[in-house]
């Protein structure tokens, strides 16, 4: 397949990236980072999840985000607002404060299915599908993606027939922006390129999109991969935060300046603003008051920002 040079970037940071960090992050602080991210020229910012406050307290101001980004998405050159969605009453809840882009997903893994949302795989895929159609027929825009899609933490190995399954049930309810998650961290880069075939032999004009985790340290090089083998949507975090507190073992994601930084180094991708976002990671970096994992931010960039063409 060949390379997909029309990429879009989703920015997962202030939902995935911080989702499970203990030290709350303030809401003007959240609002300061998406701004700048507008700034930076990444397309789609991923605001939070409509999950429990009680059971993700970093989530208990999403809807005051997206309200107070509302008007944001209409501006030229502006990114989109994603939020996640795991059941029908967090749909209810981001249907009513304008969501733009609604990220849902289920997980191939029974384990982890009943971990994140209390209902076996298949029932989960079930009611994804049908919030998809509602949404849809809402007049939004769905990203539908299966999780832990190249391996568990709790059961190990997950078999691809599994994993197609899961697509195929998304596609019948007309979603065609479907991703792969990986979730534990398990994928490695020829897998990558092999579930993605399998996906694209399924429905060809599939809009694809990936989320990796580092817990092995080849989530980069998995996106490599991934865009060899035609995903157009990569999601990725700030300063390389995050990952899903209802896993095992919890790894952070790609971090977004050091995949800004390699397929800028190719010829992509050249108009976002790589200075901007690695201020937002060191910022984060000083929030947090650790060391971020992101490479770019501690060495520097070696590619030049062009702006917009």
């Amino acid at each position: 397949m060949p390379l997909n040079k029309d990429i879009i970037l989703q920015e997962v940071g202030i939902r995935d990236g911080i989702q499970g960090e203990p030290a709350i992050v303030p809401t003007e602080k959240k609002i300061k980072w998406a701004e700048e991210l507008l700034c930076s020229g990444i397309d789609i910012i991923q605001l939070g999840s409509f999950v429990r406050a009680e059971k993700v307290p970093q989530m208990a101001d999403t809807e005051i985000l997206f309200r107070h980004f509302s008007g944001a998405a209409g501006k030229p050159g502006a990114a989109k607002f994603s939020g996640l969605v795991l059941n029908e009453k967090g749909l209810e809840r981001g249907l009513k404060c304008g969501v733009e882009i609604f990220c849902m997903g289920s997980s191939a893994s029974e384990t982890h299915s009943r971990e994140n949302t209390g209902m076996g795989a298949d029932e989960a895929a079930g009611r994804i599908a049908a919030m998809a159609k509602e949404a849809l027929s809402a007049g939004k825009t769905v990203q539908a993606s299966v999780q832990s899609a190249f391996g568990c933490g709790y059961e190990g190995p997950v078999p691809a027939e599994k994993v197609l399954a899961i697509v195929k049930t998304y596609l019948e309810a007309g979603v065609l922006n479907v991703g792969l998650s990986d979730t534990a961290g398990h994928a490695h880069p020829l897998q990558v390129r092999e579930m993605f075939a399998a996906v694209a032999k399924l429905e060809p004009k599939a809009e694809l999109s990936c989320h990796f985790h580092n817990a092995y340290a080849l989530g980069l090089a998995n996106c490599c991969f991934a865009l060899e083998a035609g995903v157009r949507y990569f999601e990725t975090s700030l300063g390389g935060l995050g990952g899903c507190p209802f896993i095992k073992l919890p790894s952070g994601n790609v971090c977004t300046e050091d995949f800004v930084h390699t397929v800028q180094r190719i010829g992509l991708r050249e108009d976002i603003n790589l200075e901007a976002l690695i201020a937002v990671a060191r910022d984060a970096e000083a929030f947090f008051g650790r060391t971020l994992p992101g490479a770019v931010m501690k060495h520097g960039s070696i590619v030049g920002f062009k702006g917009k063409k």
